[in-house]
């Protein structure tokens, strides 16, 4: 049996939309130099959107966010793909005149053409969808609403790694950017661990319309015990927050430890009252 994974590029891509033009997009499916066999592939177009703070992916709930699912023509939705081969697929945008003003999301979604690799003899186990997203704006009126509801540093923590956090909402219509840059430091040392050289601490994460998302970012290759210098700041629709704390790493054998090391210091001082006032009476 062989191996059938495959990639597809990119994970996102972006458009600018004005009513009535049509635009050209493309991704690209590989099938790795690993592979045995042809990848025969199908591609589908559906609506994409999230649910919940966690922004966990809705490939199927359609919304007035998801009418670019209509606009989207692939130029080869079946095909085949011969190992160690990238196959470059196009698709157009077509714009309606009259399509509102604000965001329009989607999944162009690949994965095996089972029909036809069954009809071939081509096992297709081990196969799983994947998909690029659009992500598009319309012009035209368009509503920039939002905050930043939360920016949380722990204060303590037993083990590495150190989890920031932030809430973010999204009351527009159209897709927001917020950039985060964060710093950390040994505060007894002052070694920088964030930003890196590759920069590192400093990134984006998309906020879609009407939503709410909890966005969260590990700190990791930090000391088993120490105290951390850290910050986030968050930038966001012409608004920035920057919270600065410094967080105690513990790890529980040390609490335990200093558990039994004040437990043996309180033994000592009982047992020397005790002493002394046995002396005292004789």
């Amino acid at each position: 049996m062989g191996n059938n994974s495959f990639t597809v590029l990119p994970m996102s891509q972006r458009f600018s939309l004005e009513p009535g033009k049509t635009y050209t997009g493309s991704l690209s499916i590989v099938n790795p130099a690993d592979a045995t066999e042809d990848f025969l592939y199908s591609i589908s177009v559906s609506p994409y959107g999230v649910m919940g703070e966690d922004y966990t992916a809705d490939l199927v709930t359609v919304t007035n966010h998801s009418e670019i699912v209509k606009w989207i023509k692939i130029s080869e939705p079946k095909g085949r793909v011969k190992p160690n081969e990238t196959k470059e697929v196009e698709f157009t945008i077509t714009v309606p005149e009259n399509a509102a003003a604000g965001g329009q999301y989607a999944a162009i979604a690949v994965s095996s053409n089972e029909a036809a690799s069954a009809s071939e003899g081509v096992a297709v186990s081990n196969v799983f969808e994947l998909a690029s997203l659009v992500y598009a704006s319309v012009s035209g009126k368009t509503e920039h609403k939002g905050e930043i509801l939360e920016n949380n540093i722990p204060g303590f923590v037993v083990s590495a790694p150190i989890t920031l956090s932030a809430l973010i909402s999204n009351e527009g219509n159209v897709h927001e950017d917020a950039t985060f840059i964060i710093t950390v430091s040994n505060f007894f040392t002052g070694q920088v661990i964030l930003p890196t050289e590759d920069n590192e601490g400093h990134y984006n994460e998309l906020i879609m319309p009407e939503t709410t998302r909890e966005v969260t970012r590990q700190i990791n290759d930090l000391p088993a015990l120490g105290i951390m210098k850290v910050s986030q700041t968050i930038y966001y629709q012409g608004d920035y927050k920057t919270l600065e704390k410094n967080v105690i790493i513990c790890p529980i054998w040390f609490l335990f430890l200093v558990g039994l090391t004040i437990l043996a210091i309180i033994g000592t001082i009982i047992r020397l009252i005790i002493k002394h006032k046995r002396k005292a009476i004789v």
